[in-house]
């Protein structure tokens, strides 16, 4: 990139000018990541100062049997698989319930798309969660999950959704994204939720006043392009409804070990390989940048790893979502060497070791707890390094 559209862009960006299409692709094709991450740094600084949010929460993903293939997804089962698994509402209520003395906050649920489970099974669930955890907030469902339930209850979305609300739903999750563009997610997807029925269910819920994620799925087959068009797609509906809370790039990821029945279902991996940590960094940069009008943007240490996690609240991240518990989706993929679990000590360690103040969320992002920042005296005198 040459100095002078550096200087242009730079204007622009602080000015609070909107970035263009052309910006986006043209941020991408640089090759200094200091001053993109520096540029993005501003943004997230003017916006969240020098807080990172977190959350204490748990992941419940109460069946992996699915209807769709999604070319790198790891996680689905058919019915009669090995590891096919459906969970009782009981077990999954069980589940949720050894936490309570960690004073958790949210649930955040995903399944897959299971052709057999009747439609009440979903707002049975949410229900007997929300009485046994009054406290804890519901986050469930992706948007294409919301349009299985439209087909095997013949209901609309609308319906669904009021439905849902009235068991305790509190926010969709923000999957089923991937990448929009039809030039890529053609090839990536086994479902027929596509950009027309996602920002559908999510304009909905945002009507109903529900705050809610979104995401994307990059490192794969996808160009810097189709993340550009990604990133508008959702600024544009975020311009009518106001309704997306934050934005959450999530890295794609290989199957790195056999699978426990000896599968490897990434139908991808041969012809792809992982973004680099320098790629995700830019990755978050460029969308901090461009996605001017949704307050955070969130690293998923899980996806990324704790380092890239660190590394991004300095490339405009200022959220690094909680202590999850256990995370299929990814850990089926990649045995990463994320943990299943960070606690709520673990996450304060980590934001005050990447030079940030921690301050604990909820799912509406309202304020539970501000923490004190990082030791002064850390800066000023050398330190062991953190195994």
């Amino acid at each position: 990139m040459d100095a002078g559209l550096k200087r242009e862009l730079e204007q622009k960006v602080r000015d609070g000018e909107r970035l263009s299409r052309e910006d986006g692709i043209a941020l991408y094709a640089s090759d200094d990541l200091a001053w993109l991450g520096g540029l993005a740094h501003e943004v997230r600084t003017r916006k969240n100062g020098d807080v990172v949010h977190f959350n204490v929460n748990r992941h419940l993903n109460m069946t992996n049997v699915c209807t769709a293939s999604c070319a790198y997804c790891s996680f689905q089962r058919k019915p009669g698989e090995k590891d096919a698994y459906t969970m009782r509402i009981e077990e999954a209520v069980k589940l949720a319930k050894a936490m309570e003395s960690e004073h958790l906050t949210e649930l955040h649920i995903v399944n897959g798309l299971h052709p057999n489970l009747p439609w009440r099974y979903y707002p049975r669930s949410l229900k007997a969660l929300k009485e046994a955890l009054p406290d804890v907030g519901l986050k469930a469902f992706t948007a294409t999950e919301i349009h299985h339930f439209e087909k095997i209850s013949g209901l609309s979305a609308s319906d669904i959704l009021d439905e849902l609300i009235e068991a305790g739903l509190e926010s969709l999750t923000g999957g089923g994204a991937e990448i929009f563009d039809w030039e890529i997610r053609q090839h990536i997807v086994d479902h027929d939720t596509h950009w027309e029925d996602w920002s559908r269910i999510h304009r909905l819920a945002h009507e109903r006043g529900l705050k809610t994620p979104a995401t994307m799925l990059y490192g794969h087959i996808e160009e810097p392009r189709h993340r550009v068009d990604h990133v508008l797609r959702l600024r544009e509906l975020q311009d009518e409804t106001g309704g997306f809370q934050v934005f959450i790039p999530l890295r794609y990821q290989h199957d790195f070990v056999d699978m426990k029945d000896g599968k490897v279902r990434n139908r991808l991996q041969a012809r792809t390989t992982m973004a680099t940590g320098a790629e995700s960094l830019k990755t978050f940069a460029v969308s901090r940048l461009l996605f001017d009008n949704v307050p955070h943007v969130k690293c998923f240490w899980v996806m990324h790893g704790l380092q890239t996690t660190q590394l991004a609240l300095q490339h405009g991240a200022d959220d690094m979502d909680g202590s999850v518990v256990e995370y299929k989706i990814t850990h089926d993929a990649d045995n990463y060497g994320t943990p299943n679990k960070l606690t709520r000590e673990d996450l304060l360690d980590l934001i005050r070791d990447a030079g940030f103040r921690p301050v604990e969320r909820n799912t509406r992002y309202e304020i539970i707890r501000e923490y004190e920042g990082p030791d002064p005296a850390r800066r000023d005198e050398p330190q062991a390094m953190r195994l």
